[in-house]
């Protein structure tokens, strides 16, 4: 019997496609340098910045530091817009996903997020229409944890009260989430639903994982 599902949040629930984004590249730009000279900082921080040892705004000046750059407002500016982009994914959330998780919240079952997140989204996560859904919240910049390490999905099922196969994982795939959340014991689903937005990058299809076409899809496994 499946007692919880527990979802990741970015390109499952909501997705920065349908809203535009501001990613390396933007704020390069912003910051009057090459994306090439960014990231030969930006990429080397991804696992500090995702389980909480730096925040944005620190990593931000980190660069411009490195770049000679000293300017307050380009700073700020900076961190505004990162921020701004990430209200707007969360402005914009999907009625089938919001119909799909108060379906699951009349069939009693307990709904749970686990998020690879940065400092900057953590706020918006949890000032969203969508946080008052989740039974537990698993963020990676809190827990200092981050996906496909099978601690935090341990620390969701604990905090849920379930067994690993009272559990269904839903996720789009990234950070090797389903391949984790089967060898945690949960049966995983691929949220296929916005694959189709995804404009940056070819999306993966997971064959060995049944996947999910709609939203709504998610509610023939509850039982």
């Amino acid at each position: 019997m499946v007692k919880a599902v527990i979802f990741d949040m970015f390109e499952t629930l909501v997705t920065h496609y349908r809203t535009g984004f501001y990613f390396g590249e933007n704020i390069a730009k912003d910051m009057g340098i090459s994306e090439k000279k960014f990231r030969e900082i930006w990429d080397t921080t991804d696992d500090d910045r995702t389980i909480g040892k730096l925040t944005f705004e620190d990593t931000i000046k980190t660069i411009m530091e490195a770049n000679g750059i000293s300017s307050e407002e380009i700073l700020k500016t900076i961190v505004e817009n990162r921020v701004f982009f990430k209200r707007k994914v969360f402005a914009q959330l999907d009625e089938d996903v919001l119909d799909m998780l108060k379906s699951l919240k009349d069939a009693g079952v307990k709904i749970a997020l686990i998020s690879n997140c940065f400092s900057e989204e953590v706020g918006v996560i949890k000032e969203s229409a969508l946080f008052s859904f989740f039974d537990v919240t698993m963020l990676s910049y809190e827990q200092g944890v981050k996906k496909p390490d099978l601690e935090i999905y341990r620390r969701a099922m604990q905090a849920l009260g379930v067994e690993a196969s009272e559990c269904l994982y839903v996720g789009d795939g990234g950070s090797h989430e389903l391949e984790a959340a089967f060898e945690a014991g949960m049966k995983p689903l691929q949220a296929k639903w916005f694959l189709k937005e995804n404009n940056r990058s070819n999306p993966k299809v997971y064959d060995q994982f049944q996947g999910l076409e709609k939203p709504q899809d998610l509610l023939s496994y509850i039982k």
